[in-house]
Order: C-alpha cells, then structure tokens, then sequence
C-alpha cells in the first residue's frame, strides 16, 4: 500500500532527450517554428513532432516544446491536455477509434466498439499487450453518411459492422496491408504525427489519395446549384458506387 501514498513531493524534472535526438529534433523544430510570424503558434504542431518520437507526449516532449518556444510547461500541458489527438500515455501503433456519437451509434457503432473490447481484451483508451492497437470511442468524424465509421490513425473505414472491425485490426496486429475506404494509405501512429507536425508524406501515391464526402453530404450543394437530387440519397450497403446518380 506505501507505493500508493503521495507525500507531496515535488515531481523530478523531465529528463532530457539524448543529444542526438534533441539535436534532430531542434532543426525539425527551427522549420515548424519559421512558418509562423509568433514563436508560440507553432505549439500544436511542435507537439505532434514530440508525439512522433515517442508516440506520445512525455513530459520530456513538453518541456522540449516550452524551452524552444518560450513558453512555461504550465502553457503547454494546457494544450496537450485539452487536445484528445495528443496521448499522455504509451500506445499502439494503430489507434483504432469507433465513432459513438449519436447517429454512428444508432446505426451500429456502440454495437463495433462492444465486440472490439471484448476481441482485443481491452477497455476504451486501453492497448493490447503487443503494442498495436489502441482503442477508443470517439466522437463525430463529419462522415455521418458513411456511419458507422471507424478511424485508424486518422484514415477512414466506413459502414462498418462488428465483423470486418474485428478482421480489420485482426490484420493489422498480424502485420497484413489494409486499406482505409478512402484517404492516404496507413502508417504508423508515430508516422502519422509527423506528417500532422507537417512535414511532407513522402510514401509514392499517398498525396494523391484523397476521398471526397459522400452524395447524402453532397445534396444540399446539389440544391443549391439547382440541380435535381437523386431520388434515393443513401445506397443499401453492398451497392456499388457505379449505382449512384440511377433514376
């Protein structure tokens, strides 16, 4: 029971990157930092560079943060925390997100993430043992017509059912390639927040992957421009997208 007992100490200070990484990490941050015309408006991006290093913001990360932009940790423990795309802890390679907001919900999303703690032996912001997915509940992902979604690392996977979720992060652990619905390919999380620090995505095709919204998000557009609507807007799950647009 002693290790649970708080004496109010004061908490050590961060400990210091090794030299070679601070060093890397420094020009990385010099290049965010110049893109804006205050210092501290590079905050959210520095912390994704720092989240690329370990996969998550350590105090470590902050204190790199603070010391580069003149900030105190206090600043910036207050973004980090605020921002559910920033980990305070250790993760997976892959952060497997189901949406559970209210229509994503309804149409089986409570239901996904359900059978996914249960598969992977997991709670909600919880990692499996061999560190590749993390779970979470999320919420709205502005793709309601595609409900329901699951995120990984930020890539789409729409209409999803408990079943392809389950073989979905079933291949990733196992090392298999899986492909988002719509989007750049997957990488890692690590990856991924590099990309977010925004630095170029230098994998061949990815820049070129793109997925636009789809025809229930569209349609008022549609009307707007006085064009006539499809008299069915959300297809059955199995269609093809060559269906769209049929009288």
């Amino acid at each position: 029971m002693t290790d649970q007992i708080s004496l109010g100490m004061p908490q050590l200070p961060a400990p210091e990157y090794p030299a070679d990484v601070r060093a890397r990490l420094e020009e990385d941050a010099r290049a965010i930092i110049d893109r804006y015309p205050g210092s501290r408006s590079a905050l959210l991006p520095m912390l994704h560079l720092v989240q690329s290093e370990e996969g998550h913001v350590t105090r470590t990360g902050m204190q790199f943060c603070a010391d580069m932009l003149g900030l105190t940790t206090a600043e910036v423990t207050a973004v980090a925390t605020f921002y559910t795309m920033y980990r305070r802890k250790p993760s997976g390679d892959y952060q497997v997100g189901v949406c559970t907001n209210t229509l994503c919900a309804v149409m089986g999303g409570d239901a996904i993430f359900e059978e996914l703690k249960q598969h992977l032996g997991v709670g909600n912001d919880q990692t499996t043992e061999d560190g590749k997915i993390t779970l979470e509940h999320i919420e709205c992902n502005a793709a309601c017509d595609f409900a329901p979604v699951v995120m990984v690392n930020w890539e789409f996977f729409d209409n999803q059912t408990p079943e392809s979720a389950k073989k979905m992060v079933d291949d990733l652990r196992a090392g298999r390639t899986v492909e988002p619905t719509r989007g750049a390919p997957l990488c890692t999380f690590k990856e991924t927040a590099r990309i977010l620090a925004g630095f170029p995505d230098e994998r061949p095709g990815a820049v070129e992957a793109t997925g636009g919204a789809g025809p229930a998000s569209l349609v008022g557009l549609r009307l707007a421009k006085g064009e006539k609507p499809h008299h069915r807007i959300v297809h059955p799950r199995g269609e093809t997208s060559g269906q769209e647009g049929e009288e």
